[in-house]
């Protein structure tokens, strides 16, 4: 790898910054709103070189739902207050999947045949599964880190396939970190379960 080209330089911070934001948002750190949009916009640039098209649109949508996740977790709970982590709904569930599998179809066939993509399904995939992801991440919804990582899984197999190594590896630290994520959420959501079982009991 040269890191003399701008765009392989562009890769490694943008690799960074997003170990950082989805390390802050494990911890419930606000800060990963700000590194987000850091980590986004690199990444905007890096995949409009690659004609990876659909991801170009998803990082402008995680600029966006980063700002929205940015306010949301520090004034999005009950009367102002920043929001705690819940479980995601059945009906919500439902609505979501309906989204992952219309939008994926639309988009791929928007591609497809109105671009040079070079993966115009996975590409498409990849994106609907992430917006949907991010969506969960701002709402403090749990079930964000199951996503995120069948998400990682497409993600993967989409950079192997256009050479993007570095983001290759970063992918698979995700995967490892949704874990970690999904534990250290669990484990918030248990303990205010409890706090308000005590508080209810006294």
């Amino acid at each position: 790898m040269d890191y003399a080209d701008p765009f392989n330089v562009i890769e490694v911070i943008g690799v960074l910054t997003g170990l950082a934001c989805v390390w802050l948002a494990v911890r419930q750190s606000v800060w990963t709103w700000p590194i987000t949009i850091v980590s986004a916009s690199l990444f905007l640039v890096l995949f409009l070189e690659s004609r990876l098209y659909a991801n170009v649109g998803l990082q402008c949508f995680f600029i966006a739902l980063a700002i929205y996740g940015w306010y949301e977790w520090i004034r999005g709970g009950d009367e102002g207050s920043g929001l705690l982590v819940s479980r995601l709904t059945g009906k919500t569930a439902l609505v979501l999947l309906s989204i992952v599998i219309a939008g994926t179809v639309i988009l791929a066939i928007i591609l497809d045949s109105s671009t040079d993509a070079a993966e115009p399904l996975l590409d498409s995939l990849a994106t609907v599964m992430s917006l949907v992801a991010q969506w969960m991440l701002a709402r403090k919804i749990l079930e964000t880190w199951f996503v995120w990582i069948a998400a990682d899984v497409v993600f993967v197999g989409l950079f192997v396939s256009t050479e993007l190594y570095l983001t290759v590896a970063l992918y698979l630290v995700f995967m490892g970190m949704c874990v970690v994520g999904y534990v250290q959420w669990q484990r918030t959501l248990q303990w205010h379960a409890d706090a308000s079982h005590d508080l209810q009991s006294r």
